[in-house]
């Protein structure tokens, strides 16, 4: 029987790339790699795949030249207000997850509304990672903890993985099942670091925008043979 397949995580890469190779500029990749988003979801979702999540945009990614970084706020503008409203209509909820308030204020309410809106959905649940960082959300999370300590709501015999887990960005979301990395870089880029601990990892050449959900359906298929022992025989 195949094991069914609840989250996916994906690192999506390479929307650069596949817009210098063509000649154009890369925001043309981060445009298209945006569409591309709505297609995987839908597809994530007819496979039974309750919940999708994307990296979008890492902490290190506000190191880009402003340009970039301006275009693509622009272009998150521009889809958390048109292009969601599709996910939506597909019972689709939507919510975000990430250092927010590095973002400007207009972002933030357009998040906010998308997550207010869509929070009765429940056939699948896209999580996007925005201004996202695993170390940042793991030391946010062991600074929660001391200070639970500190105040005597909590003590230090009583800590264990259900804690930490509890209290991470991703608390009731259950471990992703599988990762994947677009472009054939082969690295975790500082995501999900704790989440991804018993992960099956499937890396891919494909540049994200052109990702298919015909290629998601093959990696569902080959982690479905896959033995899972989580350390054991």
């Amino acid at each position: 029987m195949n094991e069914p397949v609840k989250h996916i995580a994906i690192i999506m890469d390479g929307n650069g790339r596949w817009a210098t190779k063509r000649g154009l500029p890369r925001t043309a990749g981060h445009k298209r790699g945006a569409e591309v988003v709505i297609d995987i979801s839908k597809a994530a979702k007819e496979a039974g795949v309750k919940y999708l999540t994307l990296y979008a945009f890492s902490t290190e990614n506000w190191k880009r030249p402003k340009d970039e970084v301006d275009t693509l706020m622009n272009l998150l503008r521009q889809y958390l207000s048109e292009n969601f409203e599709e996910l939506n209509k597909n019972d689709i909820r939507i919510c975000f997850i990430g250092e927010r308030e590095m973002l400007a204020s207009d972002i933030i309410e357009k998040m906010q509304y998308l997550e207010e809106k869509t929070k009765n959905n429940s056939s699948a649940t896209l999580q996007i990672a925005l201004s996202y960082g695993s170390r940042a959300e793991i030391t946010n999370t062991v600074k929660k903890i001391a200070q639970k300590v500190k105040n005597g709501d909590m003590s230090l015999e009583s800590i264990d993985e259900k804690t930490i887990s509890d209290m991470l960005y991703t608390k009731g979301i259950p471990d992703p099942d599988i990762l994947i990395r677009t472009s054939g870089e082969q690295r975790l880029s500082n995501y999900l670091l704790w989440q991804l601990a018993y992960s099956e990892f499937f890396f891919t050449p494909t540049y994200w925008p052109d990702f298919t959900k015909e290629e998601l359906y093959e990696i569902i298929k080959t982690y479905q043979s896959r033995e899972r022992r989580y350390g054991k025989i």
